[in-house]
């Protein structure tokens, strides 16, 4: 019976890995667009703060946004685990944020989305991965 049990729990977790794995930029970039796009953008601010470079830097460190202060002094880094937290739901993982929409309730859509927010946070930066930027180079957004 143990053998059973513990068959089953690789395989589980081998499935679990298999769909971690095949998390789809492109898939991710559409969902993007189609749910995120009314409030964000790759490359501006607008209702909420521009998303490139976003991953692997200190949550409310993109320059030209106000954030709220509970994301400011929430001491995030955006990584997988981060970024599937929240985007599962916002105001649970950060009370007091200004984003509680949530828009990724399927796994499958949070590694798709997190998939895209890593493959446009590749190159040039505007925070250094994992650091924070000093507060005066957060401003408001118009």
């Amino acid at each position: 019976m143990s053998f059973q049990i513990a068959s089953m729990l690789l395989a589980s977790a081998l499935l679990s890995v298999s769909a971690g794995a095949a998390a789809d930029a492109k898939r991710g970039e559409a969902l993007y667009a189609a749910r995120c796009g009314a409030c964000h953008s790759v490359a501006d601010n607008g209702a909420g703060p521009r998303h490139r470079g976003v991953f692997g830097c200190h949550a409310a460190t993109q320059p030209g946004f106000d954030y709220s202060d509970a994301l400011k002094h929430s001491d995030i880094v955006w990584d997988e685990k981060s970024l599937d937290r929240w985007l599962s739901d916002p105001s649970a993982f950060v009370p007091g944020n200004m984003m509680v929409v949530r828009l990724a309730n399927e796994p499958g859509d949070r590694a798709d989305l997190i998939a895209f927010l890593q493959s446009v946070s590749q190159g040039e930066r505007s925070c250094k991965p994992g650091a924070t930027m000093p507060a005066a180079a957060i401003t408001t957004h118009p």
